[in-house]
């Protein structure tokens, strides 16, 4: 399975910072060249690889990181995304809650036409997304929508081996519609984010 991060600012890059603390190879693209990109890429590890945008999207599973209104720009580049595993970290800041009376991820979806959407990482800050999930005892939560079941499973193998504690919370316009931002308030203030074994 191949990872690509989408977008390489503060959230793209704190994704990076999770795949390079687990050894697992990542590339990460954006609208700047390669080059541009390839002293920050290097510096969080060396399983982070700068690529241009068009040959990060080869991956298998695409991570969106971008501000939320250049997603379509970035569905435009490839012209299938069938059997091909998104997932939608993004949230909309600024601007309406919800789109045509969506949530943010059923408009992305309408934009990857055919690709496996998945709704994640999109819940917790830049500062807590980079820094080891694994703390006081238990693990970060990543909260996971989409309107295919079945493509839960993956992206929810993935925030394991990140380290990451997956919680399933169903359809898009259900769960998805939950932890998508609202203004400059969403997750934190609707959910714990931290899952703790009982001893």
């Amino acid at each position: 399975m191949s990872y690509a991060i989408i977008g390489f600012g503060k959230i793209g890059q704190a994704l990076a910072h999770a795949f390079a603390r687990k050894n697992i190879d990542v590339t990460v693209a954006s609208r700047r060249p390669p080059e541009a990109l390839a002293p920050q890429a290097r510096a969080i590890g060396p399983k982070v690889v700068a690529r241009s945008l068009r040959d990060a999207l080869e991956a298998d599973t695409v991570i969106l990181a971008v501000p939320f209104g250049e997603h379509r720009e970035v569905a435009k580049i490839l012209p299938s995304w069938d059997g091909k595993m998104v997932i939608d970290a993004m949230n909309l800041f600024p601007g309406p809650d919800e789109p045509d009376g969506l949530p943010g991820s059923a408009v992305v979806a309408k934009a990857f036409t055919g690709a496996k959407l998945v709704k994640g990482f999109n819940h917790l800050g830049a500062a807590t997304l980079a820094t080891d999930p694994i703390v006081a005892g238990g693990h970060r939560v990543v909260f996971l929508s989409a309107d295919d079941e079945d493509a839960i499973a993956p992206v929810a193998a993935l925030a394991k081996q990140l380290g990451f504690t997956p919680v399933k919370l169903g359809k898009l316009n259900e769960g998805g519609a939950l932890v998508h931002a609202r203004g400059r308030t969403w997750g934190p203030l609707i959910f714990q984010d931290l899952f703790k074994k009982e001893q």
